[in-house]
């Protein structure tokens, strides 16, 4: 799921190597000194694994060692759980005098046997890891994991726009103004309004469009001022651009205390008009500190902010923030109409490249970057046949090339713990209604959350990273219930995709019989009625490497099937099964020890589950 988790990974390993349960293990199995060689390999790699995943984005070789790491990582976590599940059954024996079987498994004839088995796999594991670290051709730096990864920088952004290349957005522009111009609900001298939205929307663009606007400009005819922001908000760097902007000058290398002089003198007084494009900082402190110096203006100023981060927003308004939707249907055909087709006109001559541009419109998803980029694409495009092609066989790569890097940004500005949790609902189709609660209790399953102390709840913590996402604009269109909880939300289709790219062949989702299955996938969901086992046979390693499978609508046979994916997918953490159609649960459902999450939800039929699901000592059942 994109080399960035892999952190997590490793830190997941290395947290199982200092549990009690894990050294309690190791000695009972005489195993110590290899979990603590494995533990000390693991903690190597994983200093290194952040500037890995930075160098990966222009160095093959990185990413094909990241690839080859991946695999051993997946397995020793695989191994580590099962580790940990057995001693659970351990401890369940020493309490259940009746445990017979749990008794026999870990007689003295059994252990010895086990015992060099374990240490067998870990030795081996290890020595994998040993030389994967060693067969670097490259030089990695190490880097803690508070010092974030450098992310593509966005190129510096301007104020002018031509007015006739701003389609789909007249609306917008008079709803702003009119919320600019306004003095009522605005308590302080300098009003500040944030536009939000994802990547490519056009928030930059709607931003000039209504800085050059006449009304606008004889509003704040004393100043008006520019400035890109970007990920790097740091104050005095920021003044500096702001006197720019103000004197058309750029600033002498004064002491702060000079620029802040400069600056009041500039603006004190003024009604001026301030835009900070492209802004990421969701530091309160950083903020306060620029807006104190801001806040000298005369009344009726304003400060037009543009962000991806409705936090930022949060952070900022004392407006109440404009949040930007997608253009509709008419719009988007406009706008690609102006760019694709000479003069802004569909060709009489050509009903098929009518056809397959409103096709393409569609999966644009009312984002202007994307209309725009493949506009322009295709409008030098002349056969029907070329517009046919694109259409079929050229779209998904200009998404990846073209329209997901400005995406990507986002993602690049997470946590390595959001990443992770933000590529695995790619595991979900598109357009699909998430619930909140159920989405936690997977990304809980697959042990994503992580506890900053003991006292604290997985669930809470997990609802601090979904509202995390969805207040960073991955999410979307939440619904409330009536206390004003979330409780449901929706990807957009982009964004979507930006998560399927991220999560590469870690998530597969077949939703057709043509549909492969990689020997690196983990996380599987099936759409329609397809039968998973004539695509992946249950005795194959593509088979007992999968994590999570998931069934988005009722299959048929599922009863046959069943007892084959108890039997042979032994690493599943989430089973879901909902509206199976089941009426039986076989007992072995025992032999699934790692799972933590099983729908069964929608089975009417069950009356009784197997008494060998208490085993199964960490599950969740819905």
């Amino acid at each position: 799921m994109a080399e960035a988790i892999l952190f997590n990974v490793a830190a997941k390993i290395i947290e199982s190597l200092g549990s009690k349960a894990l050294e309690e293990i190791g000695l009972f199995w005489g195993v110590p000194d290899e979990l603590k060689k494995l533990k000390n390999t693991v903690s190597t790699i994983q200093a290194v694994l952040l500037d890995a995943e930075e160098q990966s984005a222009v160095n093959r070789e990185v990413r094909e060692w990241l690839e080859n790491l991946k695999d051993v990582f997946y397995d020793a976590d695989d191994l580590l759980d099962g580790f940990s599940t057995d001693y659970l059954l351990r401890e369940m024996m020493t309490r259940d005098k009746m445990a017979k079987k749990v008794r026999i498994f870990f007689s003295k004839s059994n252990q010895l046997v086990y015992n060099l088995k374990m240490g067998h796999k870990i030795k081996t594991i290890r020595q994998k890891l040993d030389a994967i670290s060693n067969d670097k051709k490259f030089h990695l730096e190490k880097r803690p994991e508070e010092i974030a990864i450098g992310a593509r920088k966005r190129d510096d952004t301007h104020s002018f726009v031509l007015e006739a290349e701003v389609i789909g957005r007249e609306d917008a522009k008079k709803e702003i103004i009119d919320m600019l111009l306004s003095d009522s609900n605005v308590k302080e001298n300098v009003g500040i309004l944030p536009i939000t939205g994802i990547g490519g929307l056009g928030k930059t663009t709607l931003a000039q469009f209504i800085f050059n606007d006449e009304e606008v400009d004889k509003h704040f005819h004393e100043l008006k001022m520019w400035v890109c922001v970007s990920d790097n908000f740091d104050v005095r760097k920021l003044v500096e651009k702001i006197l720019e902007s103000a004197t058309k000058k750029k600033p002498e290398s004064f002491e702060m205390d000079t620029l802040v002089h400069a600056l009041r003198k500039e603006i004190g007084g003024k009604k001026y008009l301030l835009v900070l494009d492209d802004v990421w900082n969701e530091e309160v402190r950083k903020w306060d500190e620029l807006k104190k110096l801001l806040m000298i203006g005369a009344i009726g100023s304003r400060i037009l902010v543009t962000t991806r981060s409705a936090k930022v927003a949060r952070i900022t308004q004392t407006i109440e923030p404009y949040s930007l939707q997608g253009l509709d249907t008419q719009k988007s055909w406009c706008l690609f109409k102006q760019v694709a087709f000479e003069n802004g006109q569909e060709p009489v001559n050509s009903r098929k490249k009518v056809e397959v541009g409103k096709k393409i419109v569609e999966k644009c998803s009312g984002v202007p970057l994307a209309i725009k980029t493949i506009g322009r694409l295709l409008s030098l495009e002349d056969s029907e046949a070329g517009w046919d092609s694109f259409e079929k066989n050229k779209m998904a790569e200009i998404k990846e090339n073209d329209i997901l890097p400005t995406l990507k940004l986002s993602y690049d500005q997470l946590p390595s713990h959001l990443k992770q949790c933000f590529a695995y609902c790619s595991i979900f189709p598109k357009d699909y209604v998430m619930k909140k609660s159920k989405l936690i209790n997977l990304w809980m399953a697959q042990g994503f959350i992580k506890r900053s102390n003991q006292n604290e709840c997985l669930e809470d913590v997990g609802h601090e990273y979904f509202m995390d996402l969805l207040w960073r604009s991955f999410f979307q269109e939440a619904k409330m219930d009536y206390l004003g909880n979330v409780i449901t939300s929706k990807m957009h289709d982009l964004m979507h995709d930006l998560a399927m790219s991220m999560a590469g062949s870690l998530i597969t989702t077949i939703d057709s019989e043509e549909t492969n299955i990689s020997e690196k996938t983990r996380h599987v969901s099936l759409i329609d009625n397809i039968n998973f086992f004539s695509k992946i046979p249950t005795s194959s390693s593509k088979a007992s490497r999968i994590r999570t499978l998931i069934l988005h609508d009722k299959l048929r046979d599922l009863r046959v099937s069943c007892e084959a994916i108890f039997s042979n997918l032994k690493f599943l953490r989430v089973l879901d099964l909902h509206g199976g159609q089941l009426d039986l649960v076989p007992s072995s459902i025992c032999k699934l020890k790692h799972l933590r999450d099983l729908d069964l939800s929608q089975n009417l039929k069950i009356e009784k589950l197997p008494d060998s699901i208490s085993r199964l000592q960490n599950l969740y059942i819905l």
